[in-house]
């Protein structure tokens, strides 16, 4: 622990989104609490800054006091989101100030739409950044510069941390405390928390099934499905029966409404059960490999670098939290 508490200044502004400030927030306080329960001295000092100080509206219609633009250096300067992050980044004085304070800081971070100030700062120019899902084109054309990536939750290119929306703040955060106190204390936190899964900054901003949703939702039902019954043989014969259409008519709306081919989805979805298992348990590989359909340890794993992009014992070795820490 730090003898000093690290300043967290997180910038809000006239309708900011309320997570993206509180989320990052009660993080770092977790992380006070369960220091001074083990009679630790408080790693941060969280503050809420914006320009002029005083009371600050959230789109959600609740009001946060701030405390002014602060002249002093910060450990972390983090820039939140929301519907008012335009007006805010057209705002010249407070883009100067982040472009200043950027410099004075450790490092430098955004939540959700927070990317377009920051941006607009010239802190990102050259950098990988996620953001919303829903704003990343918008955020590609206004600023061309950058590399901007859809999929992932967080994103860090040196000192600068960008992440999606609004409950990925959190998962920014957590992996924040784990760079300063280690994995032990961010898995801590996250279950002070009651955080499902502290989940790693490359995971996708959607599940699987999430992702392969569309307005209207028609295959939604075989979705649900297809997860409860990952060892059942998935052919196109049984996915169509199921969905109550003959396989060519059902390959064929399937597509059209998925974007994906019913092989890969059923491969999609049973790399995200593994996942879980591998992240959440001491399973044995062979047998997640069973457990999820894959029939075999080898084309689990084939399928596993195919979506994920690192072999499963890696991907365990990393996340899972019975696993032995690692340095950040």
């Amino acid at each position: 622990m730090p003898n000093t508490p690290k300043s967290i200044h997180v910038l809000a502004f006239a309708n900011v989104q309320v997570l993206d400030v509180t989320g990052p927030l009660q993080v770092f306080a977790s992380a006070n609490d369960l220091a001074r329960a083990q009679g630790l001295p408080m790693p941060y000092a969280p503050t809420v800054v914006a320009a002029g100080g005083g009371a600050v509206m959230s789109s959600a219609g609740l009001a946060l006091m701030a405390d002014p633009l602060p002249d002093e250096d910060s450990d972390t300067l983090l820039i939140a989101g929301g519907w008012g992050v335009y007006e805010a980044a057209e705002d010249p004085a407070l883009v100067a100030w982040v472009k200043h304070q950027g410099v004075r800081s450790r490092r430098v971070a955004s939540v959700c739409t927070g990317a377009f100030l920051l941006a607009a700062s010239g802190w990102l120019d050259g950098r990988r950044v996620a953001t919303h899902w829903t704003r990343c084109e918008q955020l590609a054309k206004q600023h061309p510069q950058l590399q901007v990536e859809p999929n992932p939750i967080f994103i860090k290119d040196g000192s600068v941390w960008t992440s999606a929306g609004v409950t990925a703040g959190i998962d920014l955060a957590l992996a924040l405390v784990e760079e300063d106190l280690g994995r032990a204390m961010a898995l801590e936190v996250a279950r002070h928390l009651v955080v499902f899964l502290k989940r790693p900054g490359g995971q996708s901003q959607f599940s699987a099934t999430l992702a392969l949703q569309k307005q209207g939702g028609r295959f939604d039902k075989l979705h649900a499905w297809i997860a409860e019954h990952l060892t059942r043989d998935l052919g196109l014969s049984s996915l169509a029966a199921e969905a109550g259409m003959s396989e060519r008519s059902f390959v064929r709306h399937y597509r059209a409404e998925t974007g994906q081919t019913p092989a890969r989805a059923v491969e999609l979805i049973r790399v995200e059960t593994a996942r879980r298992l591998l992240a959440d348990s001491a399973v044995p590989v062979k047998r997640v490999a069973l457990q999820c359909g894959f029939g075999s340890e080898e084309t689990l794993r084939r399928s596993f670098l195919r979506a994920v992009g690192v072999t499963p014992q890696a991907y365990r070795e990393r996340f899972n939290a019975q696993a032995d820490p690692v340095t950040p």
